[in-house]
C-alpha cells in the first residue's frame, strides 16, 4: 500500500534516528476514557462486536487521532484473538474480563493446539489493518501517521489459555510450567509460530511497526523468565518480517515488570524496548546505549493529577532521557478508563513542547 508519511517521527525514533521532538502515543489510546469510543462500543453491542468488525475497529482507532496530535495509530483489537482463533471459546463478561470456555489444561488439550489459519480465522483483523491504512491516507496518498500492529507474547497468551481468563497469582499456569515444562514449552512453541504469522499478516496488510505485549512476563522468577518468556520473544523476533515494501518494520517488546531484564530483552533482536514506570528512564538509556530505542514510561496514574503536575512529570521524563535519539514517549502501561480526556491533551502538548526545547539544547520552562 504505497503512501507518503506526513509524520514519520515515531518510526525514525524507533530506528534511533534524529527527530525534531519526542513522538508520543499511548497504550490503549482508543479506549473507554473517550466518550466517543463508548458510543461506538454501544452501537457495536459488545467488545467482541467492536473488535471483530473492521468498520468499527477503524472508527475507534481513529478517534484519539481526531482529539490529539498523536504520532502513531495503533490497531484496535485484543491480545486474545490468537487463542480465540485456536478454538478456545473467548467471551467477555461484564465486570469479569475475558473468559475461555475451553482452557488448555491436559496433555490432550496441548496436543490439539495448532497455529490457526490467519486469513480464515483472523481475517477481520487483517481487514481492519487495511481499512485503517486507507482511512489514514488521503486522496493524494499522504498518510497522517504510522500504524502499529500488535500481539500478545507467547507467554502472556499462555497465561490466559491455561488459566481460562485473568488471574491474581497465575497458580494454574505456573504449576504446569514447573510440573510439566514439556507441555508448557509445547504451548509456547505453537504460540510463537502463531504470533509470528499473525504479525506478518498485519505487516503485509499495512502495519508499519509491530509490538509484542508481554504483559505477564514480570510474574515469572528470574531464570524462569528467560526460559519461558524471553526465549519465545526472541523466536517471534526471528520470525517477524522486518522489511516490507522497501521499508524497515521496527519491532517493540514490552514486558511489564521486566526492568531487571532490560539488557536481555534488548538483545532479542527488537528495535525498541517498552518500559513500565518502575524503571529509571535515564539509567535505562545508559544500560542499553545505542543498541535499541526505548519507549515509555509515565505512570498512568499521573493523568489523574492537575494539569500542572502532568506537565511537570512529562518534562521530567523528557529531560531524564536527554537530547539523544531513540525515545518514544508512552505510558508505563495502558491508559485507565477513568482518565479525564482533557488531561491527555495536556500530556501530549507538553511532551511535544518540552522535547523541542531539549532538542534545541535548552531546559524546558514551565508553560505560560
Amino acid at each position: 500500500m504505497a503512501s507518503t508519511l506526513l509524520n514519520d517521527t515515531f518510526l525514525r525514533a524507533l530506528l534511533r534516528q534524529p527527530t525534531d521532538y519526542t513522538p508520543i502515543w499511548l497504550m490503549r489510546q482508543a479506549g473507554r476514557y473517550l466518550p466517543e469510543y463508548n458510543a461506538t462500543r454501544e452501537r457495536a453491542g459488545s467488545f467482541l462486536g467492536l473488535a471483530k468488525n473492521p468498520d468499527y475497529a477503524t472508527e475507534v482507532t481513529l478517534q484519539p487521532l481526531a482529539r490529539y496530535p498523536l504520532d502513531a495509530a495503533i490497531l484496535f483489537s485484543d491480545i486474545l484473538t490468537i487463542p480465540d482463533a485456536m478454538g478456545l471459546g473467548l467471551s467477555f463478561e461484564a465486570g469479569e474480563g475475558p473468559r475461555f470456555a475451553r482452557p488448555v489444561r491436559s496433555e490432550a488439550d496441548v496436543a490439539r493446539l495448532e497455529v490457526p489459519d490467519i486469513e480464515a480465522t483472523l481475517g477481520y483483523v487483517v481487514d481492519a489493518v487495511r481499512e485503517i491504512r486507507r482511512a489514514l491516507t488521503d486522496g493524494q496518498g499522504r498518510q497522517r501517521v504510522p500504524l502499529i500492529g500488535f500481539s500478545g507474547s507467547p507467554w502472556t497468551l499462555a497465561c490466559y489459555m491455561v488459566e481460562g481468563g485473568g488471574s491474581a497469582d497465575f497458580r494454574t499456569v505456573k504449576t504446569m510450567l514447573y510440573a510439566r515444562p514439556d507441555l508448557m514449552h509445547r504451548i509456547l512453541e505453537v504460540n510463537a509460530r502463531a504470533v509470528s504469522a499473525y504479525l506478518n499478516a498485519q505487516i503485509e496488510a499495512g502495519a508499519q511497526a509491530a509490538m509484542i505485549f508481554d504483559t505477564w512476563g514480570g510474574a515469572l522468577a528470574d531464570g524462569v523468565f528467560q526460559q519461558f518468556s524471553l526465549r519465545y520473544i526472541e523466536a517471534v523476533a526471528r520470525g517477524v518480517k522486518r522489511e516490507h515494501d522497501g521499508a524497515r518494520i521496527p519491532l517493540i517488546a514490552f514486558t511489564k515488570g521486566g526492568g531487571q531484564w532490560l539488557e536481555a530483552i534488548a538483545a532479542t533482536g527488537v528495535e525498541a524496548v517498552g518500559l513500565d514506570w518502575t524503571v529509571d528512564l535515564g539509567h535505562a538509556r545508559e544500560r542499553v546505549g545505542s543498541r535499541v530505542a526505548l519507549q515509555g514510561n509515565l505512570d498512568p496514574t499521573v493523568l489523574f493529577a492537575p494539569p500542572a503536575a502532568i506537565r511537570r512529570e512529562a518534562r521530567t521524563l523528557v529531560e531524564r532521557f536527554g537530547n539523544h535519539p531513540g525515545h518514544v514517549f508512552n505510558l508505563g502501561h495502558g491508559i485507565s478508563q477513568f482518565t479525564p480526556p482533557d488531561h491527555v491533551a495536556e500530556l501530549v502538548d507538553e511532551v511535544h513542547r518540552a522535547s523541542r526545547a531539549v532538542r534545541a539544547g535548552q531546559r524546558p520552562a514551565e508553560p505560560a
